[in-house]
């Protein structure tokens, strides 16, 4: 059980609090809700951008690691579709100077023309190298613009292109900063060797004065219901031909994502999986062959995804994962299945969830997922209740063939 306390400030930030004494420090984290599904086609890249920009200086910090680092600390920052997380790991003692650093940068972030012109830059290199000069680094653009039509979750977290990233404007990206770096857009935990009172009454004086804005609302397109399947086909410089299928499934909030997540796990999970057992072993036809769900707020991807041998025609592949997928349709899961992939479930989520600063990260999410951060205690037995039944009826629904996007990414010969 993982005690968690909250705390609402008067200008609407959430607080979120755990104690855990076995350490000497300290983890900040604060989650703004906003992420890449928050911008507008053509006008992509912003929120990632933003998390760049939050590390060049407000009015009081010149040069936001400084401080984190005389203190004995480390700060970093990651971003998604959904959400924008920034942390900071400081000594017990230490807390204050995280927690004055983060509110002068969310009241007073500098944002000056030099600073965006440079991180555009700094983002348009990194766009280049993950995406465009990596092996396989497009993929996941190529699938996402091929399975949604209209949710914003068609584009990559770091952006659309290169070309969009260095368009954006300085008023774009004021106003998206000003939109969503909001104190009622963020939650943030602390956790570590800090005690309940001391955690808020530091809140309360590093953030509780800064003024109460409006806190935005989103109103998302809905992505239409897949009536039939999907196929793109594209070569690049790769040493293996790679094959990817995404099947519609539901949100990470969704009565059903369990059934979705223990589904990847009895294909995938293991070499008692099925994948494993009946197809990587048996076949000869991939090197390796995996499957995943995406974890997204909004109804996101079940994925699959395999690296062929090499001779193996995409047709060889292709029948092959459909026939492993049919058999689980047909035949459903055993209760088997279902206990072993729920104690696999059970002791990820235990080990995940040992760390101080784990459990920090774990509690913002889970609000902002829910509502209610002490919804993580109810994660085990939301695994534990699943039945044989639960995964055939939605297995039915989700390898639909009408539900496929098939993305064969083919090696140049």
């Amino acid at each position: 059980m993982i005690e968690v306390s909250t705390h609402r400030l008067s200008n609407g930030i959430t607080l979120l609090h755990h104690y855990d004494g076995a350490t000497r420090m300290v983890a900040l984290h604060l989650f703004y809700n906003v992420g890449s599904r928050d911008e507008q086609p053509g006008h992509t890249g912003l929120a990632h951008l933003l998390e760049h920009l939050m590390f060049t200086g407000s009015r009081h910090v010149l040069r936001y690691d400084a401080p984190i680092q005389a203190a004995g600390g480390e700060s970093n920052a990651w971003t998604s579709s959904d959400m924008t997380c920034y942390y900071d790991v400081v000594p017990a003692h230490n807390i204050a100077t995280a927690l004055w650093t983060e509110s002068d940068r969310l009241l007073d972030l500098t944002l000056s023309d030099e600073s965006i012109i440079a991180q555009k830059s700094v983002v348009a290199e990194e766009f280049k190298e993950r995406c465009l000069n990596a092996p396989y680094g497009d993929v996941y653009h190529l699938m996402s613009s091929l399975a949604y039509k209209v949710h914003p979750y068609r584009w990559h977290t770091i952006g659309n292109s290169v070309e969009e990233i260095e368009s954006l404007s300085r008023d774009e990206v004021r106003s998206f900063h000003k939109r969503f770096y909001v104190p009622g857009n963020l939650v943030m935990c602390i956790s570590g060797n800090i005690d309940c009172d001391r955690a808020v009454g530091l809140a309360e004086q590093w953030f509780g004065g800064i003024p109460a804005c409006e806190k935005p609302l989103r109103s998302l397109p809905q992505e239409p219901v897949q009536t039939s399947p999907r196929v793109l086909e594209v070569q690049r410089d790769v040493p293996q031909n790679l094959i990817m299928r995404a099947y519609h499934m539901c949100g990470r909030g969704d009565a059903d994502y369990h059934a979705c997540d223990m589904l990847s796990d009895v294909l995938a999970n293991g070499k008692s999986s099925r994948f494993y057992v009946n197809v990587l072993t048996r076949s000869g036809l991939f090197s390796e062959l995996d499957a995943a769900v995406g974890g997204s707020h909004d109804p996101g991807l079940f994925y699959i995804r395999g690296r062929l041998a090499d001779g193996v025609s995409w047709q060889q592949a292709e029948d092959a994962i459909d026939n492993e997928l049919r058999q689980l349709v047909e035949q459903g899961v055993s209760e088997y299945e279902v206990e072993k992939c729920a104690n696999k479930a059970e002791s990820t989520m235990l080990f995940e969830n040992v760390g101080y600063a784990a459990k920090a990260t774990k509690l913002c999410m889970f609000h902002l997922l829910t509502g209610d951060a002490s919804d993580i205690n109810r994660e085990v037995s939301r695994y534990r209740r699943l039945t044989p039944d639960d995964l055939n009826r939605v297995s039915r629904r989700l390898f639909s063939p009408d539900n496929c996007n098939t993305l064969r990414y083919g090696a140049r010969r």
